[in-house]
């Protein structure tokens, strides 16, 4: 069955966290999974491991909380954030499988830009030289995934510096424009297909003419 790919633009976090909620009820076996593409208007979203004393100064900055797993996150424009609306038990796959997917198309995708990136096994995600770039967060109801991956790829970094980033005090935040010229959409063209490899997926675009 294709996966269907959903590209939302720039959007607020709020009205696709309850979408991705109403999506992940309504469905059933016979429901194809979707990969939604989006950047976000700026925002911080506090997973359900989140600690207020995490977030130092949101500012202007609206805190949103979500109910995937993990603490607290940025998201803005020249971030792509994936989130992946799947099947597992159609898939066969496991939660960890899930994740270690997940990182895996990330430095996958950072390896066709020249970056190095590397997977930490105590701290989700994705690495560059101490500094993270790559950002996970899931939630799973009746063994449907919704939620996914954020990947820094051009974009305006200060506003981690308002947060622990996950709850990690000691990294940094990097992007890709850090280490190589990037477009957006090359980018998300790369982890797209980084994606189809890593969970055998056969993408379908029916945004597209």
């Amino acid at each position: 069955m294709p996966t269907n790919v959903r590209e939302l633009g720039l959007t607020r976090y709020e009205p696709v966290f309850a979408e991705m909620q109403t999506f992940t009820r309504a469905r059933d076996n016979s429901s194809a999974d979707e990969v939604w593409l989006t950047q976000h208007r700026p925002v911080f979203t506090q997973g359900q491991a989140g600690k207020p004393e995490h977030i130092f100064n949101a500012g202007e900055i609206p805190v949103v909380q979500s109910d995937r797993g993990g603490q607290v996150t940025y998201h803005g424009p020249g971030q792509i954030t994936a989130y992946l609306l799947l099947d597992l038990r159609r898939l066969g796959i496991g939660v960890r499988d899930l994740v270690c997917g997940m990182e895996k198309a990330m430095l996958q995708t950072l390896e066709v830009f020249g970056v190095e990136g590397y997977a930490r096994p105590d701290a989700p995600g994705v690495y560059v030289d101490g500094n993270k770039i790559g950002s996970l967060g899931l939630r799973v109801r009746r063994g449907c995934s919704y939620h996914g991956l954020s990947l820094n790829v051009d974009m305006d970094l200060a506003p981690f510096a308002r947060i622990n980033p996950c709850g990690l005090t000691d990294v940094g935040v990097t992007h890709i424009a850090d280490f190589a010229a990037v477009a957006l959409k090359e980018t998300e063209e790369v982890l797209l297909s980084a994606l189809e490899t890593q969970f055998e997926l056969t993408l379908s675009r029916p945004d597209r003419s």
